[in-house]
């Protein structure tokens, strides 16, 4: 019971904490649709799941422990951000009511960005390894230590989910669409903070 309650606990603090899926999430909520916010929510949570795969197999503590992998990591992470946030603060500065309609982004689109958003980032993969090393007992049946994996994935759907519903609500959205542009160079400069922020982060050694 104490180890279920660290897991939850340190899990939920972990989620609610901002970085690079709660920008994605908010972004496609408020520019794009509720669609395609929670399907972005739904593939963060499948990059979860990429983490924990892993982890369950025994090579997180390889990620963990080997400085060219987990730095060539990194740096697939920050370029993926670097590149989002590039895209954004080079999109057209128009207003919504005066740009020219743009083809809708595809349900596996929004569903892919979230994913190589969560999936590439090196700070999520070295939460779920310590989690993993750390709070969880080696001789928890490995079921259950999946059940806290499925756990990690969709505690990130429902937050991120709730992020999304309400960042789309029509009194939110109609206001902020107003100012698009302001809004997709705000995410930009976001995503490409958090890139090189990621770029200079160093684990800690603990």
């Amino acid at each position: 019971m104490t180890e279920l309650l660290a897991v939850i606990t340190i899990t939920l603090l972990a989620v609610i904490s901002p970085g690079p899926d709660f920008a994605m999430v908010t972004r496609n909520s408020l520019l794009l649709s509720r669609r395609a916010g929670v399907l972005t929510a739904l593939g963060v949570g499948l990059g979860v799941f990429v983490h924990v795969g892993y982890t369950l197999w025994g090579l997180g503590l390889l990620v963990r422990e080997s400085i060219w992998l987990f730095n060539l990591l990194k740096l697939l992470g920050a370029a993926y951000l670097i590149y989002l946030g590039v895209s954004l603060l080079r999109a057209p500065a128009q207003a919504v009511d005066t740009a020219p309609q743009e083809a809708p982004q595809s349900d596996l689109a929004a569903l892919r960005m979230g994913f190589l958003t969560n999936a590439l980032n090196p700070k999520t993969s070295i939460f779920v390894v310590s989690l993993f090393m750390q709070v969880v007992q080696r001789d928890t049946p490995l079921e259950v230590q999946a059940g806290y994996g499925a756990f990690i994935a969709l505690a990130h759907v429902a937050w991120f989910g709730l992020v999304a519903l309400c960042f789309s609500s029509g009194a939110v959205r109609a206001r902020l669409l107003a100012v698009r542009g302001v809004i997709d160079r705000a995410f930009g400069t976001l995503l490409v903070g958090f890139g090189g922020l990621l770029l200079l982060w160093r684990p800690s050694s603990s």
